[in-house]
């Protein structure tokens, strides 16, 4: 009988929902899945072994600060912060000291910047273990899939005589924003995958329903455009000013009129424009933050080029500098029938579960940035969603999510693993 309970994976989800960390300050949660996996005796990597720092989008030092200072606060051994190298995340390497493939499995480990609700009605609150960390909170279920990739941790070492080859566990920083996946991708680490698989639960499905083979995966880019102008009085000198804030006035009505595609679904949006110092002073500085989608890698690259060449004129016009920084991305997936098979042929050996073939994901996962890597050196990948109900939607601040499903998860990644590693 395997010693990972319902009860078990609860109980790690909800130490990990009262210490949300947002992407890239992740370092007591580092430590505490680090912990729990050495002391199953796994060879667990941190540090620039599985992340590439060049790669890190939108890691800024204050974030970075803030988390180390969370960590020392819970007393985190200063031997490990060393061994990190100020980067958050971590690999486990499971050898079962038989020849056979070797499997990538992915789970997310970040929070949202959400302050979470005080509702009696609200669970987390209520049962307290709510958020210990203000205007941050799992609201996304990424406390799930930790617990979830520790449970398949357990069961790994409990069934090491059952197995052959390999598995690899993925804690990756940074998922929102789609910011930490390239990082860990672009370390190698999973450049010898045969297979990858990685998961969300609840969003698109139900509790007891699995969806297989979603689709519709959108690329995306997300770009900070900074333009920098010269300040001047506004009334006595004017012509000595250079707006920077109406560079990207015009960079952003431009922009919105970007032509769509024709060969599928393309979005651009203008998340935020701050600009300027004071009322009578010509504004010197502006930020822009943008976001372009695409059905493909084709679209998406033809918004994200368009924006680019648009901010670009629009610092020309006005005179002024402009800089931009990729700060997340994520690329389109097509999970490969082999492991569609398999994991139709472990959801079809439960009966309280229903398997749905397939459904549009309709929005952006950085975990594809991880399988197509895995897929571009001749693995084969699949993403699949663990359906659970839901008290609010993703990213709200009353998101909670059914634990039962902590268990029904586990169940599928350890029945794959059952199949590939035999």
């Amino acid at each position: 009988m395997s010693a990972i309970t319902l009860e078990k994976l609860i109980n790690w989800r909800r130490e990990f929902h009262q210490y949300p960390e947002i992407g890239w300050s992740e370092f007591l949660t580092t430590a505490k899945i680090v912990k729990e996996l050495r002391q199953l005796g796994l060879k667990v990597s941190v540090g620039p072994e599985v992340i590439n720092q060049e790669f890190a989008f939108g890691r800024r030092r204050q974030i970075v600060e803030k988390g180390l200072a969370v960590a020392r606060e819970h007393h985190v051994d200063e031997d490990l912060l060393a061994e990190m190298q100020e980067l958050t995340g971590c690999v486990a390497i499971f050898d079962s000291g038989k020849a056979g493939p070797t499997v990538a499995l992915r789970f997310d480990i970040d929070c949202v910047g959400v302050t979470e609700t005080t509702e009696q009605t609200h669970r987390p609150y209520a049962e307290n273990f709510a958020s210990c960390h203000a205007g941050e909170m799992h609201a996304c279920g990424h406390d799930g899939h930790i617990s979830i990739g520790l449970g398949v941790a357990h069961w790994l070492v409990e069934n090491k005589d059952k197995l052959v080859g390999k598995v690899k566990l993925l804690f990756q920083p940074a998922e929102e924003g789609v910011r930490g996946a390239r990082a860990m991708a672009e370390s190698g680490i999973a450049d010898d995958a045969d297979y990858f698989l990685g998961a969300h639960l609840g969003f698109i499905a139900n509790s007891g329903e699995i969806v297989i083979n979603p689709t519709h995966f959108l690329c995306t880019t997300k770009y900070d455009f900074r333009f920098k102008g010269a300040p001047s009085h506004a009334g006595a000198e004017p012509e000595l000013g250079r707006n920077a804030l109406a560079g990207a006035c015009h960079a952003a009505t431009q922009m919105l009129g970007i032509s769509r595609h024709g060969k599928g679904m393309s979005r651009i949006n203008i998340g935020v424009l701050k600009a300027g110092e004071g009322r009578n002073v010509t504004p010197a500085n502006a930020e822009m933050q943008i976001e372009v989608r695409g059905e493909n890698e084709e679209i998406n690259r033809f918004m994200a080029e368009n924006a680019v060449r648009m901010a670009e004129g629009a610092a020309h016009s006005f005179q002024l500098e402009m800089e931009s920084e990729i700060m997340g991305e994520a690329v389109d997936l097509t999970n490969d029938q082999a492991l569609i098979d398999v994991m139709t042929k472990v959801v079809n050996q439960h009966p309280e579960l229903t398997a749905i073939a397939t459904r549009p994901f309709g929005g952006s996962e950085d975990a594809t940035v991880l399988a197509k890597r895995v897929q571009r050196c001749g693995g084969k990948s699949l993403y699949f969603v663990v359906g659970a109900d839901r008290t609010a939607g993703h990213h709200q601040a009353g998101f909670d999510f059914d634990e039962k499903q902590l268990m029904t998860a586990v169940t599928l990644y350890t029945g794959c693993l059952t199949e590939l590693l035999k």
